[in-house]
């Protein structure tokens, strides 16, 4: 893979599908997975060339794909978004704005409230939220859904650290209309009162409305207070980050950071923990493994004392139990791009202005980087690990999520407290998967809950 400079009418193989409507019905009717693999059978397992959300475009898939993506980043390729999801989470001053300068602005926050060292502190609170979940929505029951419990907690615990709302109507609140805009991402773009694409438009109004209202009140508290911030919400730090003039942001620029990071929680950190459950339910020599090594860490602790770092650092297997199930069941599926200049990929010639969608499924179930893909080994993770650009769960480069060591805390913390108190069983032993805008069990993952000493 290059970049060229001569023009070249040597396209990816494909289709456009439709008229103006290209294969964007089946793009979300079929799951981004199923839909990529497909084509990657029809055409090339490398790349092909269709048209989504009114965009030419071209999928990259395999490790090669995933480089040459994270590699080209701000060179030939910036961040995109389809013009339905703007619709849907940004304000209208952001609609026709570059999305690049959005991405720019999110990664100049993110470099230093989300770094491991500025996380840490936020362990005990993750483990306090996890312990008080569980005793209230899974022990009093025998049967527990996984998928939707670990939406509420994930976003929950978002909601108290990045924006420190703790009120539970206000909470659900916010839950309600996240859902319904995510619900609407992937959705045909057609604006007509009841489909979801509307429903999506009128939840992303109220959801932006509610999140500038707070961002706008904590604004003015820190300015009459001017208390200390350490070891308050995330929104708190966010108000104090400046541009490299030393202005602060403006509130329609915050709401723009936190959007993204309660997407993430309602929705792909919610799959990442659902599948980590799912495997452990599923697998019992990897769950008595993890169980192991969490009771050592449990045993040396007093009742009520919470997490600490020394302790997530001491989860090294079930990190790699945690990774090798974000690779056989990725959370997110992948991510979009938009060519700045004409290269080649592969032989095959990428115009300038075309869109990119880089797969995560393409490089984890290839045989030709994991031996015996579809076997669950979480010791592919020992020592290096695997080969680079092939496990590639939160993306990488300067696209890599930000979020990434927020998520690792997030599942390590909430295994522990799973594991600690419950074995739990799948009801529904052959229950199918599906792919949309994350993956997630049919029927939201039924487990059967055995306290431990009963």
């Amino acid at each position: 893979m290059g970049i060229t400079g001569p023009r070249n009418t040597n396209l990816p193989p494909g289709t456009r599908g439709w008229p103006i409507l290209g294969e964007t019905m089946e793009f979300p009717m079929l799951g981004p997975q199923k839909f990529d693999k497909n084509r990657m059978v029809k055409y090339l397992p490398e790349i092909f060339q269709t048209s989504l959300f009114l965009e030419r475009t071209a999928i990259f898939c395999g490790a090669q794909g995933n480089k040459f993506v994270f590699t080209n980043d701000n060179k030939v390729l910036t961040s995109w978004w389809p013009q339905s999801l703007r619709k849907i989470f940004l304000v209208p001053q952001f609609l026709q704005k570059n999305i690049k300068d959005v991405s720019a602005l999110q990664h100049r926050f993110y470099h230093d409230i989300f770094k491991l060292e500025a996380l840490r502190q936020y362990i005990p609170l993750m483990d306090a939220q996890a312990r008080d979940h569980l005793d209230h929505e899974w022990t009093p029951n025998e049967v527990v859904k996984v998928l939707p419990l670990t939406k509420k907690y994930t976003f929950e615990l978002g909601c108290k650290l990045m924006l420190g709302v703790v009120d539970p109507e206000h909470i659900k609140r916010l839950a309600d209309c996240f859902g319904q805009a995510v619900n609407g991402m992937l959705s045909v773009p057609i604006d007509f009162p009841g489909t979801n694409y509307t429903r999506a438009i009128k939840a992303g109004k109220t959801m932006r409305e509610e999140l500038i209202r707070i961002i706008r009140e904590r604004r003015k508290e820190m300015m009459m207070e001017n208390k200390e911030i350490e070891g308050r919400d995330l929104l708190s730090k966010m108000l104090l980050v400046t541009d490299e003039d030393g202005h602060s942001f403006s509130d329609l620029e915050i709401f723009i950071n936190i959007i993204g990071l309660l997407v993430a929680s309602f929705d792909t950190t919610s799959s990442a923990v659902t599948s980590v459950m799912n495997f452990l339910a599923q697998l019992p020599h990897i769950y008595e493994k993890v169980l192991e090594e969490q009771m050592k860490i449990a045993k040396l602790k007093g009742r009520d004392e919470l997490l600490t770092w020394e302790d997530i650092e001491k989860m090294k297997f079930s990190w790699n139990v945690a990774r090798e199930s974000l690779r056989l069941i990725a959370a997110a599926l992948g991510g979009f791009r938009e060519t700045t200049a004409e290269f080649t990929c592969a032989g095959f010639t990428i115009p300038k202005g075309w869109k990119i969608f880089w797969t995560v499924h393409s490089s984890h179930k290839n045989p030709k980087y994991f031996r015996e893909p579809e076997k669950f080994d979480p010791s592919r993770f020992d020592e290096s690990g695997p080969a680079p650009y092939t496990f590639v769960p939160l993306g990488g480069g300067p696209g890599m999520c930000p979020g990434k060591e927020y998520a690792k805390l997030e599942i390590l913390v909430f295994m522990h407290n799973v594991v600690t108190k419950f074995k739990h069983e799948k009801t529904i032993p052959d229950e199918k998967i599906v792919y949309y805008t994350s993956a997630m069990p049919e029927c939201g993952l039924p487990v059967r809950l055995q306290p431990h000493g009963k």
